[in-house]
């Protein structure tokens, strides 16, 4: 087991396991989290014995580093893991912050069409810990503090529920990463049983539902999801996440010229959202070599954005990142493959 994938929860259930007191798993969390030690012989208030018992019984591997690349306040990061996989992570730097755009698969088996990162079948779930990781390196290699992590990068965090609840659980704790609970955005293609599961749980962070289509043959042809998860089934689990979580859902509709941003198109949307406690984050489409799709024309989409705004539709459009080293939405993995 890796020490940077578990909870406080169950740390304190190890250490009383092994007949310590459960408050060592805070002592644990506070040299490992805010001293950033990275040995155990390093947490000088624990007794040797139960040292040399951690030691056997939790690694301390974080995923490498091995290419990062820069575009004016974005940078990217490419990891090999312990098996040789390969992740990638991007790092934002806003005005009023750090953001970094974390992955949660090796691969992604939503399959939608204009993303690159779907390209590569899912090969494998990430572990808490690699995740974990990808902001610990991310803050060392970097030397700037993450204050916001969006769980966007590779992969489809509610496919690997477990893994994303425990490394939110991880980064949100306050011995832990102590990152705030409105700070964390988790984004999704709308596996909708998951959507349900995730409403019960006392966290209140963001969700993001990746939409980009205002009906069900448009968005059946776009992402496969939603043949399993149609339009009308997809609505009711977010009203209902809506109703008992009583935070705001943002829908992701990124601009694909010629297939979804006409002004029909725009009212269609308003009328699917009317009334639900949601906004629209419009996002242009960041172009591959390997995809056909193109962006839409920066006077279509103020001409959507003004469609929505008129139907009383809350709208904001995207600031683009990172589309000069493929670190933009959609593009992660479109050259390291």
């Amino acid at each position: 087991m890796n020490i940077y994938g578990i909870t406080r929860e169950k740390l304190e259930e190890y250490f009383l396991g092994i007949g310590e007191k459960k408050f060592k798993a805070i002592q644990i969390l506070e040299w490992f989290y805010q001293k950033r030690v990275h040995s155990f012989e390093e947490c000088s208030n624990i007794k040797k014995e139960v040292i040399e018992r951690l030691k056997s019984d939790f690694s301390l591997r974080l995923p490498n580093i091995i290419k990062r690349e820069m575009d004016g306040d974005t940078e990217k990061f490419l990891f090999e893991l312990e098996d040789k996989e390969r992740v990638e992570a991007v790092l934002m730097k806003h005005n009023y912050g750090n953001s970094l755009c974390v992955s949660s698969e090796v691969g992604c088996n939503m399959g939608c069409k204009f993303c690159e990162s779907g390209r590569l079948k899912k090969i494998r779930n990430l572990k808490s810990s690699e995740m974990v990781g990808q902001i610990l390196q991310v803050e060392k290699e970097s030397g700037v503090r993450i204050s916001s992590v969006v769980i966007m990068g590779i992969g489809e965090p509610l496919d690997n529920y477990e893994n994303v609840i425990d490394f939110i659980k991880i980064i949100n704790d306050a011995k832990g990463l102590a990152i705030g609970a409105r700070h964390i955005t988790l984004s999704t293609c709308g596996i909708v049983p998951k959507i349900y599961e995730l409403s019960e749980l006392p966290l209140q962070i963001n969700l993001a539902l990746s939409l980009h289509a205002p009906n069900d043959e448009l968005r059946s042809k776009l992402m496969p999801i939603n043949k399993a998860y149609p339009l009308n089934e997809l609505m009711v689990a977010v009203k209902d996440y809506i109703s008992k979580t009583n935070r705001r859902v943002t829908m992701e509709y990124v601009l694909l010229k010629g297939v979804n941003d006409s002004l029909e198109q725009a009212i269609e949307l308003a009328k699917l959202l009317r009334g639900l406690n949601v906004y629209v984050n419009l996002i242009p489409y960041n172009e591959t070599s390997h995809i056909e799709f193109q962006k839409s024309e920066k006077k279509r989409i103020d001409a959507f954005y003004d469609a929505l705004v008129k139907q009383h539709i809350n709208v904001t459009i995207r600031k683009e990142f990172g589309s000069k080293i493929s670190a933009a939405c959609g593009q992660l993995r479109s050259k390291e493959l």
